[in-house]
């Protein structure tokens, strides 16, 4: 055993219960407790000799004798002297390797077994705080997807190191998982900074597994429970959630592909729900073009996930061309308000004769009488019309809130057509 005299690691004048503290650790603690561990696996292997790393509390953090680890501990009485000691800081935690005498015979100069130690102090230290592949990801994730980085050629050779593939057009599902993976639906209890990062990647790996994906580099943890899966929106990539009214189209600009990327959003929340028996809500990005683009996919992704959730409820799939009015009351981007309105009408786009009855329907508070009477035709052929709106952009004009949606997607239209 070894010999320790200074009275500051003496036992403590109270037991500590480490079995029952093992569960309420900080990250900072667990990292200190890994790092002792190592150190004391390297140094008592290279020195052939017994090591033991002392917390601040005075307890035994890692011990190359098993039976010592994880318990307060006063040694100061036996027999075996002390052959080396040194303190080290993790992030504000403090601890002291004690290594005893070597076993195997061996005379080593002091002075080389303390640079020895040093060396592997440091070295494991070092290794501890350097960020492992995933948490680089989710930091270069956090940052592309918040707009921090602008400049695409390093995005590019970032995300090349890091195994990101932006070689097909990407959108953002944005899956808001914070019931499971933080434990909101059960705040009396608390969940440890470990179990967040499992659960984080329990949900990562069901979205690996749904969409039959290679590995998990397009999906990131950004924190507070969001999870950011970077979807190939292309047609060869969303065949499979395509149906016979729904076809594929690589030429509508940011809104192409919308029907197919709800479809799987839709069948990958009932396969994350039945995992994790929780709540859980998404929101769909728009494709952007370009690396930078993906920034305002995520954007988009955000305010249809809070706007969807504040006014559908949980438990959905929420997207800007579905939320109706609240897209263009929440939304505060007006590039994006514009770009929505612009959108819904797209299908009147060579339908003049549909605008302007849009325009005299709405001018006449919705009166079907005058408004057939202003265009001079039939209620019949009004009636036609109506219908044909209605077909053709999914919004039918007699209904208030949808005919809210037009009229806000006209005021829009045609106050940027005039400031043109």
């Amino acid at each position: 055993m070894l010999a320790i005299t200074r009275p500051e690691l003496a036992a403590p004048p109270a037991p500590l219960d480490f079995t029952t503290r093992a569960a309420g650790l900080s990250e900072a603690e667990r990292r200190f407790k890994r790092v002792a561990g190592a150190i004391t696996e390297r140094i008592g292997e290279l020195l052939s000799a017994p090591v033991l790393v002392i917390d601040h509390r005075g307890g035994v953090a890692a011990s190359s004798e098993a039976h010592l680890a994880g318990i307060p501990i006063d040694i100061s009485a036996e027999g075996q002297e002390v052959y080396q000691r040194l303190p080290f800081h993790i992030e504000g935690q403090a601890g002291e390797v004690i290594v005893g005498q070597p076993q195997n015979g061996e005379v080593i100069s002091p002075r080389l077994a303390e640079a020895l130690l040093e060396l592997v102090i440091n070295q494991t230290v070092l290794l501890e705080r350097r960020p492992n592949q995933t948490e680089l990801k989710n930091r270069f994730m956090h940052d592309l997807l918040r707009g921090h980085l602008d400049d695409e050629d390093t995005i590019l050779r970032q995300a090349q190191m890091l195994g990101l593939d932006f070689g097909p057009p990407r959108a953002v599902i944005l899956i808001d998982a914070k019931d499971y993976i933080c434990g909101s639906a059960h705040p009396n209890r608390p969940v440890s900074a470990a179990q967040v990062q499992r659960r984080a990647q329990f949900i990562i790996g069901s979205v690996v597994g749904f969409f039959h994906l290679p590995n998990d580099t397009i999906c990131a943890y950004l924190g507070d429970g969001e999870v950011a899966v970077l979807k190939a929106s292309n047609t060869q990539n969303l065949v499979t959630w395509a149906d016979d009214d729904t076809s594929l189209d690589e030429e509508n600009g940011s809104w192409a592909n919308l029907s197919a990327l709800r479809r799987a959003a839709h069948g990958l929340l009932t396969r994350l729900r039945s995992d994790t028996s929780s709540s859980i809500s998404m929101g769909i990005g728009r494709y952007h073009p370009g690396v930078c683009g993906l920034a305002r996919s995520y954007q988009d992704a955000r305010a249809a996930l809070s706007l969807g959730r504040r006014f559908h409820g949980l438990n959905g799939v929420h997207c800007l061309d579905q939320l109706g009015i609240p897209a263009f009351v929440g939304v505060a981007d007006e590039r994006t308000k514009i770009e929505l309105a612009r959108y819904l009408l797209s299908p009147l786009d060579h339908e003049p004769e549909l605008l302007e009855t849009l325009d005299v329907f709405f001018g006449e508070d919705c009166s079907p009488s005058s408004t057939a009477n202003h265009l001079s035709i039939h209620r019949n052929t009004l009636s036609y019309r109506l219908d044909k709106i209605a077909s053709l952009t999914g919004l039918d004009p007699r209904h208030f809130d949808q005919a809210v949606q037009i009229r806000l997607a006209l005021l829009m239209r045609f106050f940027v057509t005039d400031a043109a």
